[in-house]
């Protein structure tokens, strides 16, 4: 008779992706992720495999959670540049919540991993053009609108909005000055006009 599982997955998920962004993948070893999660080095084996694919699943349990705030934001704004807006102030809300300068989960792991391990490059990519999507959908609407300047490229656009992304993501590991990214905010809605 098979075992039915005594944890929440989604909880010892949401644990590990707390451990691996404070720690890193490298840095973390199989006992804390046994002391962290709370659960038998058995259940977790059991469950998840191995490390890795601990780190892939909470990699993909964090990009699901993010995907859909910034699909609702898109979905719900009247403009948009209300939209672009909205997208650059999750990603600096969620940044300014931290209690630890640890930027985000998903760039620290574009960083420290993606480069050596494709499985994690394939999650990283996969994240990026939702991303890109996101502010593409935007800009598009807002050239169709008359809202945004039809003598610029939408892809082009979204590209440049999806790399302003990843530097406030960088930087939040060493800045959490609110006016820095009201800044980095205002020039790059600029860009649209």
């Amino acid at each position: 008779m098979a075992r039915t599982k005594d944890f929440d997955q989604e909880e010892v998920l949401a644990k590990a992706v707390c451990l691996f962004w404070h720690k890193g993948y490298n840095g973390t070893s199989m006992q804390e992720l046994v002391d962290h999660l709370g659960i038998s080095r058995s259940s977790l084996y059991d469950t998840f495999v191995d490390k890795h694919t601990l780190y892939l699943k909470a990699l993909e349990f964090y990009q699901n959670s993010s995907t859909g705030k910034m699909c609702n934001i898109v979905s719900n704004a009247k403009t948009a540049r209300e939209a672009i807006k909205g997208l650059l102030e999750l990603v600096t809300l969620d940044i300014s919540n931290e209690q630890q300068a640890k930027g985000c989960f998903l760039v620290n792991a574009e960083v420290e991993v993606a480069s050596h391990d494709t499985e994690v490059k394939e999650i990283i990519c996969k994240n990026e053009q939702l991303i890109e999507d996101a502010f593409f959908k935007a800009i598009r609407k807002g050239q169709e609108d008359g809202e945004i300047a039809n003598d610029k490229d939408a892809k082009a656009l979204a590209r440049f909005i999806l790399n302003v992304v990843k530097g406030i993501r960088v930087s939040a590991k060493s800045t959490d000055d609110p006016k820095f990214f009201d800044d980095i905010i205002d020039i790059t809605l600029t860009v649209l006009d």
